[in-house]
């Protein structure tokens, strides 16, 4: 019996017009997506004309067992695409589990690159970046979140950040306390949409000018 595939599809950040062919051509050629929520999932499939797909959701509160059941349709010959709500999946979402265990199966696992927020904050960076550490989401509750930056602190090369909307203004007073006012730090807000910005100034002046400010943010202290 063949084996299925298991597209694992970037999409937009912001910007729809972001969405590759390749990607686009995925979707329609799967017999399921996988997203992380089903009414993201279906609000992107409908701005692209893809009707008709069964959706299935995918993430933190079933990723440990639902992964194992989707592997074995894959390995039963069923096309599937994996999306996240925005970027690239696998990435700082779920998804991980799922590609571990269809590899395990024999399943072709075939990325898609597309919008990153990643890559798209690196292209504009105005000094070299011949390095970087990515410490991705940090933690929420409080001690572990000051042992994560007291970590941090002591690292000597670029770190890049990311969080949730209304953490935005926390994290930059966490930068301030632990890295100091006047720590360069570049950071996108919003990329590809209409309210983009991107600051890349002394982190005490980036605070000062979003004043408490909610968006979607990644930042790299320098």
């Amino acid at each position: 019996m063949q084996t299925g595939k298991l597209y694992i599809v970037a999409t937009p950040i912001g910007n729809l017009q972001d969405m590759t062919l390749r990607g686009i051509d995925a979707l329609k050629q799967a017999d399921r997506v996988i997203c992380e929520e089903r009414k993201i999932g279906s609000t992107l499939l409908k701005q692209l004309a893809i009707e008709k797909k069964t959706l299935v959701e995918l993430n933190e509160h079933n990723e440990e067992t639902l992964a194992q059941e989707l592997a074995l349709a894959l390995a039963k010959g069923e096309i599937l695409a994996l999306i996240s709500d925005c970027g690239t999946p696998a990435f700082a979402d779920p998804g991980a589990l799922l590609v571990q265990y269809a590899m395990e199966y024999g399943v072709d696992v075939i990325p898609l690159p597309g919008a990153s927020s990643l890559m798209a904050l690196l292209s504009v960076i105005p000094v070299p970046l011949k390095e970087f550490y990515f410490a991705g989401f940090l933690p929420r509750k409080e001690e572990a979140r000051r042992g994560k930056f007291n970590q941090l602190v002591r690292m000597r090369i670029p770190i890049v950040i990311m969080d949730t909307p209304y953490r935005l203004d926390r994290t930059l007073q966490d930068i301030q306390q632990f890295f100091g006012k006047g720590r360069m730090v570049t950071i996108g807000l919003d990329l590809t949409t209409v309210n983009e910005k991107i600051y890349h100034k002394p982190v005490g002046e980036i605070h000062k000018v979003l004043n408490g400010k909610k968006a979607e943010f990644i930042l790299v202290i320098h």
